[in-house]
């Protein structure tokens, strides 16, 4: 077989019809320590096998040395190629997955999957005017996804895309420069190129039209890894593997925040919170923003402490929300102004980033006078740090890390590990590293929630949790948002989620904020949050506007098993909780672009409606699947576009045949929700003979409950054969869990015919019917330590 794959190989390499570098000569090959070395005329080329899926490049010009460390990757295990082959024309790196090939003269490098050619080098490296280029070949027909977050399409071939971490305030449906500029590309031939370098630079993703796709950076490593694979999954899984998993969010972080810019006191914290309850609409959140440290938006940055004049009593206040279910989450921002409290701290202390003849960096921007933080100075990571266990010892749940691109970074201002631009796009990164650390330092066994606005590939291994920055508060702001959540998810980043309702400007909207609120409930975070001209908590929103978000969040609440779920699956191989339709369906070209209907895990189709006055939408449903209406199991044969109608109270949702729904019992806040006490939901139809469902619990708060042992893992089975119609529960659980019985409203939809009997054993158990909706009913207690099997019966 070996054998087989090699010719496979040396065939792919006579057929390369790609440009290739004439000015590039091989040399010679050699093991080393750090890979299979190749020389070359100009360098030396180091090829590093991680698995499979992954092999990593590494240029090294003559004159320079090899930089092994990266930001991003923390995968140790590496293996060896299983095949080494040479001959006077190629050399061969093979494995079993990823493949090197390396023609000798004219020199050119090629990446096979499986025997089959993904990817080449077309300059390969090179020097440019602004710094240093990798350039590669593209087929004609290749969609390109990733470069981070931008509004542009899901197709962003042909843009020229900078790499340099930027707010945009109040964009819409166009955005080119955002706060996650990632240096990742995917094709739509199912493989991803990952450039493991910090500095600035751009990634040209053939704006020449000449299938040319070309990272450029203005210094640092000349390393990047290929990742390939038989799916997305697949694909993504090793990604994250390489760079990190996503830790297990608390389960709060799935519930209701109540934010906006911001709450100026104590009191009307309380009274917002309190408003909630009387209103019946769930929370479990609130977010001060920067009110908390200063009463004036400019002039008290750096503060990092609480104002006691508009906030007398912060540890109560915290405390008392704690007993009600409700977590605290402060705003801060990695800037102290020079008429902050704590500017002279800041100078005595030595944290912050230095001018070139080593006095604090100063400069004026939106806020104020300031200095930046140096958190890669040990003075000023260890200053920063100790500012947040403070903040954890009065009971904060979490930190919002604004501002962190950084906002205002001037090149000449220099950090302990180098200049503003060498770490610019990483600052987030590490910053959100530092939070991460703190929280576990003082509360090792409770889950981190950090917000942050900016951040780098690699970022999702500190919780970090991305939101989609200042989108402005209108239909073309919510337009936009579906791509960014789904481009981000592709690339490792599975909770980026907008501000729901809009942030930027004051429109006074409630059919587009209801609007935002309903796709809020098939996004990552539910988050309302805006400027304070306009309120953004539904509380505070007219009656009809306030009923409609009310319903909205508690299907959100409803939904939580499932997405607990979602949560879990990120965490264990990174999938993302939206996914796009190309998804499941890589093969099917006309679903490449679409971002405005998307899968919410494996279960859910969904379209929100993105424009103003809608009453009826076109839906794809992709094809080998029935669907059904979430809302009204209305049947819908997948493989078409249908036009269907739209109501004010709901956005289009539907449910794939053979799907297990979790649904929660209602609740005030997660703090209330317990998994023994669900509704399941089962969607028959005649075209599914199996079907699984695996639903995981834990106890929504210790880190690593899984590898723990301090979980369980409900199976939920549907068998169709010549045995009959059967549904069986099984329950894993881990070492350091306890049993507990559960109570289930089992429903089946979509049952055509009335059952004679249904059987748990021998023993027969209760039901009910519908005969018009075709819905069966049965109610059943679950003692897990056995498993508990249900056998539809027709015939006496």
């Amino acid at each position: 077989m070996r054998k087989f794959i090699y010719l496979f190989i040396i065939l792919c390499i006579t057929q390369i019809s790609f440009a290739q570098n004439p000015d590039r000569s091989f040399v010679k090959s050699e093991p080393s320590n750090s890979g299979y070395k190749v020389i070359v005329n100009d360098g030396f080329y180091l090829f590093k096998l991680y698995n499979q899926s992954i092999v990593e490049t590494t240029f090294v010009p003559k004159g320079e040395e090899f930089k092994p460390e990266s930001h991003a990757v923390v995968l140790k295990e590496n293996q060896s190629f299983s095949n080494i082959s040479e001959t006077p024309n190629n050399l061969v790196l093979a494995s079993s997955g990823l493949s090197v090939l390396i023609k000798k003269s004219p020199f050119q490098i090629q990446y096979n999957y499986k025997g089959h050619p993904i990817i080449s080098e077309k300059k390969g490296y090179s020097k440019i005017e602004d710094g240093e280029a990798i350039q590669f070949n593209l087929e004609d027909s290749e969609v390109l996804y990733g470069g981070g977050e931008r509004a542009l399409g899901m197709n962003r071939r042909g843009y020229r895309l900078q790499l340099y971490n930027r707010a945009h305030y109040g964009y819409e449906t166009h955005s080119e420069l955002m706060n996650y500029t990632l240096p990742i590309v995917m094709s739509s031939k199912k493989y991803m190129i990952h450039f493991d370098n910090a500095p600035i630079g751009y990634l040209d993703l053939d704006s020449k039209h000449d299938n040319s796709l070309t990272y450029e950076t203005i210094s640092g490593r000349k390393t990047y890894q290929v990742i390939a694979g038989d799916s997305w999954v697949d694909i993504i899984d090793a990604y994250t593997a390489l760079t990190g998993k996503q830790p297990m969010p608390p389960r709060w972080a799935l519930g209701n925040f109540s934010s906006r810019f911001g709450y100026h006191s104590e009191a009307e914290t309380r009274a917002t919170v309190s408003k909630f309850k009387d209103d019946e609409i769930p929370v479990d959140a609130v977010i001060l923003d920067l009110y908390w440290f200063g009463k004036d938006v400019k002039g008290t940055m750096g503060n990092l402490a609480f104002d006691t004049d508009s906030f007398p009593t912060p540890e109560k206040m915290i405390k008392d929300f704690e007993n009600q279910g409700v977590n605290t989450v402060l705003i801060t921002e990695p800037f102290i102004l020079t008429s902050s409290n704590r500017w002279q701290e800041a100078v005595d202390n030595n944290i912050l980033a230095k001018d070139s003849v080593g006095n604090p960096y100063t400069y004026d921007f939106f806020f104020g006078n300031t200095g930046l933080i140096d958190i890669y100075s040990e003075s000023g990571f260890n200053w920063f740090s100790n500012i947040y266990k403070d903040l954890f010892k009065m009971g904060v749940s979490g930190i919002w890390g604004d501002l962190g691109e950084p906002e205002v970074h001037p090149k000449a201002l220099i950090h302990a590990t180098g200049t503003a631009d060498e770490v610019h796009n990483i600052y987030g990164h590490d910053w959100a590293r530092l939070v991460y650390e703190s929280s576990l330092s003082l509360k090792p066994n409770t889950r981190p929630f950090i917000l942050m606005r900016a951040g780098y590939s690699g970022s999702q291994r500190f919780g970090l949790i991305p939101w989609s920055g200042d989108v402005n508060r209108s239909w073309g702001g919510l337009q936009s948002q579906p791509e960014i959540a789904l481009q981000m998810g592709m690339q490792g980043l599975g909770y980026m989620h907008s501000d729901l309702g809009g942030f930027a400007g004051d429109n006074l909207d409630d059919e587009l904020y209801v609007r935002w609120l309903q796709y809020g409930v098939f996004q990552p975070i539910y988050r309302p949050h805006a400027q304070e001209g306009v309120p953004s908590e539904p509380v505070f929103r007219s009656e009809e506007a306030k009923n409609l978000a009310r319903k909205a969040i508690r299907l959100r609440y409803a939904l939580l098993p499932y997405n607990y779920n979602l949560a879990f699956q990120n965490n264990q191989k990174g999938t993302p909780l939206m996914r796009p339709l190309f998804f499941n369906n890589p093969d099917d070209v006309a679903l490449q672009n679409i971002a405005n209907t998307y899968y919410w895990g494996d279960q859910f189709l969904v379209s929100p409606i993105l424009e103003a006055g809608v009453t009826s939408h076109d839906v794809v449903f992709p094809k080998n699947q029935v669907w059904f209406d979430f809302y009204t199991d209305e049947k819908i044969e997948g493989g078409q576009t249908k036009s269907v109608s739209v109501a004010k109270n709901k956005i289009p949702t539907y449910v794939k045949a053979g799907a297990f729904i979790p649904i929660a019992k209602r609740m005030q806040n997660t703090k209330a929700y317990t998994g023994n006490n669900l509704e399941l939901h089962y969607y028959n139809d005649a075209s599914i003979l199996n079907s699984e469902y695996e639903l995981y619990d834990d106890d929504g708060k210790t880190v690593d409950a899984f590898e723990k042992g301090k979980y369980e893992k409900l199976n939920f089975s549907y068998i169709n054969d010549k045995k009959g119609i059967r549904f069986v529960f099984k329950d894993q659980i881990g070492s350091n869990y306890s049993m507990q019985t559960k109570l289930i409203q089992f429903t089946i939809h979509n049952l055509e015919t009335e059952p004679k009997h249904i059987k748990n054993g021998r023993k027969d158990m209760s039901f009910t019917y519908d005969k018009h909706k075709h819905v069966l009913e049965i109610p059943v207690i679950w003692d897990t330590d056995s498993e508990f099997e249900i056998k539809i019966i027709y015939n006496d």
